[in-house]
């Protein structure tokens, strides 16, 4: 297992696994996350190995930021690699705005809530649709350059945006949605990023829970963006990768996450999590070494 890589052509050095935290005051996402539930879980995640933590200003509105900020006053700050997102316009009914007046705005707003100095990842976390994107990316590298970020990310761009974002070689990290039932960017996004020395994340990367092995073929109704011979195709794949968990006294999504950080293609993998537990199991997929025959036996089954 790569023990640390490098964020594109920054200097931040991250283990591959990190904690995705919508689930931290992300409210207006999710029912019933009490504040308190959030703090614990990132502390739970900074106790137990995991150093990068993945935010958004959507992630309650700015409340997940000030969470994260609140409880790192506690912990090392150069010990922890705090990556965070803006686009969405709090003065126009959260309209995307990659304006390079509002991602700076942005920024300083960001880290105000996150109690620091500086972000060490900083994504426009949506495209919009006129700002040209090598321009917004512009007001990042001023950033950079002013010491408020470290590295540039951008989330949610199409192969074509990604490349215009990256005119003049700035862009440091992608995040995305890609998962083993998500698979399109490896023929349309990976080649380039590892041609521009440009780092993956993948959220989702349990595809929203499909991936843990608590659904049978009977939940196909809850996914509906797969056909139902799809669903049951997946469901079966899961079924044969169970032997595998026996054999690495692990969980079904302990293996699927080892699976990801076993991958020369992902950067950091960053699953989420709605309570401590849930941390402390995912965590211990970091220890799980996959070996070549059974990576390459997980890569064929969801092809």
């Amino acid at each position: 297992m790569v023990e640390e890589i490098k964020i594109g052509k920054s200097d931040i050095t991250s283990k591959k696994f990190g904690l995705g935290t919508n689930k931290v005051g992300g409210h207006n996402l999710f029912e019933n996350l009490k504040d308190e539930d959030g703090a614990a879980l990132v502390k739970t995640a900074l106790d137990n190995g995991i150093t990068l933590l993945d935010t958004a200003y959507m992630y309650g509105l700015g409340r997940s930021e000030e969470i994260i900020g609140d409880v790192i006053q506690d912990y090392d700050r150069s010990k922890i690699i705090i990556a965070t997102k803006a686009a969405q316009d709090p003065d126009n009914n959260l309209e995307l705005n990659n304006s390079p007046e509002f991602l700076t705005k942005s920024i300083d707003e960001a880290l105000k809530r996150l109690k620091t100095d500086y972000i060490d990842i900083f994504y426009i976390h949506f495209p919009d649709e006129n700002t040209p994107k090598d321009e917004a990316v512009n007001a990042l590298v001023e950033a950079k350059k002013a010491g408020k970020i470290r590295a540039i990310g951008i989330s949610n761009f199409s192969p074509e945006q990604i490349k215009e974002a990256n005119k003049n070689g700035d862009v440091d990290i992608v995040e995305d949605n890609y998962s083993l039932v998500h698979r399109d960017f490896e023929k349309t996004v990976f080649p380039y990023l590892r041609e521009n020395k440009i780092s993956f994340v993948p959220y989702f990367p349990l595809a929203s829970g499909l991936l843990t092995g608590k659904y049978t073929k009977n939940d196909a109704n809850k996914f509906k963006n797969f056909s139902e011979s799809e669903f049951s195709k997946i469901i079966d794949s899961l079924e044969k990768i169970k032997p595998l968990a026996n054999k690495y006294d692990a969980t079904l999504a302990q293996v699927i996450l080892a699976w990801y950080i076993a991958n020369p293609d992902i950067g950091v993998v960053i699953p989420g999590a709605r309570n401590s537990d849930q941390v402390i199991s995912n965590v211990k997929a970091m220890d799980l070494q996959l070996s070549s025959e059974d990576y390459d036996f997980i890569d064929q089954l969801f092809k």
